[in-house]
Formats: C-alpha cells, sequence, structure tokens
C-alpha cells in the first residue's frame, strides 16, 4: 500500500495537469471546492509538511548555513523580481500581473521534495530550504508582495501577513509539536499525508482555475507566457546562481527546484482571501500546472544523467 501511495505521490504533475485541463472544460467539477475548503486544504498541506518537521533539521540548518543561506536568498531575489520583471513587459491586466508577482513572493511548494527525489538531487537540503523559506514567508511574501505589486494595486501587508500566519505558520508550528507529543498518530498519518497533499493541491488548482475558465481562455497566451517566463526562468537562474557559488551538479539541481517550484496552493489562497473577485488568482493556479510539468521534465533529464553518469545526490 505504501508504494501505491508513493506511486501516486510522484505522478503529482500528472494530476495538476489532468486537473487544471478538466477544470477548464467541466468547471462545475471542481468549483465545489472554494471559500473555506481552499483556506482548510492549504492549512492541510501546511499541517502534513510540519508533521515532519524535528529538532534535528533546525540543527542541521546550524551546521549547513551558507547552503541554507544561498538558497535564500536565490529564493526570495530572483523569483520575486523575475515575477515583477515579467509582468512590467507583458501586457496582462492588473490582477493578473499582481497574481504573478503575487505567487513569485511565495516560499518554495511541498512538491519541490519530490521533485528533487525523482532527480537525484539533495533531498534533505530541499526539505531544509523548502522549510527555512516556508518560516520566512510570513514576513517575506507580504513585504515583497506589498512593494513590488503595490503599484498597481492597494495591498494590506498587515492582512497578507496574518493571513500568512493563519495558513502557513501556525498548522506547520502545529504539527511539529505533534510529532513530538503524538508520535503514533503522526507515525500512523505521514504515509498518507504526501497523497493527500496532492489531492489538495490538485484541488485548489482545478478550483480556481474552474472559476476564472472564461477569462483564462480569453487572455491564455500572455498569461501562460508569463507563468512560463517566471518557473523556467526561475529553475535556469536558481541553477545559475548556486553555480556562482561552486556547488556540485546535485546541489544546483536542488537550488534550481527550489527556486522554480513555488508554494502556488499558498498563493492562490492568498489571492482570493486579498483580492477577491479578480483574476489575481488565476496566475498562481497556472502556476502550479507549470512548475509541475517543468520541474517533472527536468527531473527526468538529470535522473538519466545522473544514472548514466553514475552520480549520486547527497
Amino acid at each position: 500500500m505504501l508504494r501505491v501511495f508513493d506511486w501516486l505521490t510522484n505522478l503529482f504533475p500528472l494530476w495538476a495537469v489532468l486537473g487544471g485541463g478538466l477544470a477548464l472544460v467541466q468547471p462545475e467539477l471542481f468549483t465545489w471546492f472554494s471559500g473555506r475548503f481552499i483556506v482548510w486544504g492549504l492549512a492541510a498541506i501546511m499541517l502534513g509538511m510540519g508533521l515532519t518537521l524535528r529538532v534535528e533539521d533546525f540543527q542541521r540548518v546550524l551546521r549547513m548555513p551558507k547552503a541554507i543561506a544561498v538558497g535564500f536568498i536565490a529564493q526570495y531575489s530572483i523569483m520575486p523580481f523575475l515575477g515583477w520583471a515579467i509582468a512590467s513587459v507583458l501586457p496582462l491586466e492588473k490582477h493578473l500581473a499582481v497574481g504573478l508577482i503575487l505567487v513569485a513572493c511565495c516560499p518554495g511548494g511541498t512538491a519541490s521534495n519530490v521533485v528533487t527525489f525523482l532527480a537525484r538531487a539533495d533531498v534533505p537540503l530541499s526539505v531544509l530550504m523548502t522549510m527555512c523559506s516556508t518560516l520566512a514567508a510570513v514576513i517575506m511574501t507580504p513585504l515583497l508582495t506589498k512593494w513590488l505589486a503595490g503599484a498597481l494595486v492597494p495591498v494590506d501587508a498587515w492582512g497578507l501577513f496574518l493571513s500568512t500566519v493563519q495558513v502557513v505558520l501556525a498548522p506547520v508550528l502545529l504539527g511539529f509539536v505533534l510529532h513530538h507529543h503524538a508520535p503514533r498518530l503522526v507515525a500512523w498519518v505521514l504515509p498518507v499525508a504526501p497523497v493527500v497533499s496532492v489531492g489538495l493541491i490538485t484541488l485548489i488548482v482545478a478550483s480556481i482555475i474552474g472559476q476564472s475558465a472564461g477569462p483564462i481562455r480569453a487572455s491564455g497566451g500572455v498569461l501562460l507566457l508569463a507563468v512560463f517566463l517566471l518557473h523556467a526562468g526561475g529553475f535556469g537562474l536558481g541553477y545559475g546562481f548556486a553555480k556562482l557559488f561552486g556547488y556540485d551538479r546535485p546541489v544546483c539541481r536542488t537550488m534550481a527546484i527550489e527556486v522554480g517550484m513555488q508554494n502556488s496552493g499558498l498563493g492562490a489562497t492568498l489571492a482570493k482571501l486579498h483580492f477577491p473577485g479578480t483574476l489575481a488568482p488565476v496566475p498562481c493556479a497556472v502556476s502550479s500546472v507549470f512548475h509541475s510539468v517543468i520541474g517533472s521534465l527536468l527531473a527526468g533529464w538529470w535522473r538519466w544523467r545522473a544514472e548514466r553518469e553514475g552520480e549520486r545526490g547527497a
């Protein structure tokens, strides 16, 4: 059964593409999953991540500060400014531009850990980078969004902060506490947590795409180009940034994946809460499909090269 769960989890890109595609042609299949369902869904995903955290993970951060710091700087510099640059150059409707900037200011996505595993890269580093960028998102995501998107529409940085605390920090900390004080419960939940997270992310993405199916089809070309450029640029620049610091291939691949794959579910949830009735959540939902597909293609290529050349991920 565990192997079935792993298999279903590793097929996340397929579920994201199928869910997004179905939502465009049959929106009613997914639009029921809206409102508080999306908020609680994301909180459940973050709780699942918190359940995996141990005191030893934080101790590891202290033992490898340079790699974590490089990844952190890359995460919160490359993607936000890339999102802002693309939104400034392409003729996007203003709320689509805001949504693009918002998802670019989000932390690394939890799916990045799966893709890192598939790529034969550094999985422990990926987990630590995701953990650090997620915890920092409470401050960084509201501040960067306010700074970079505030000229387009009013951005409530304080409201974004409170929402991020509720849907990210609180569930992650609850999961961390449960890991240490309810080990039997955690041991029972952990095997199914990844596949549940994949299912919830797919529902969030498909619901938002379904609710905006018409506008997506109307602005599809420029929107798809914008999201593709954001993630393709993130993967490429993330790899190059790590290379500048002299890291080996597994670490460069890990940073490329961490930078290129955003927590699109968080972006979509924040956009729904703070820009209701607009197209702001749409780039976030489309983002989940794009980064999953690009990341999976890269993972397959890198895994093939690693096996061919006898590399081993750290």
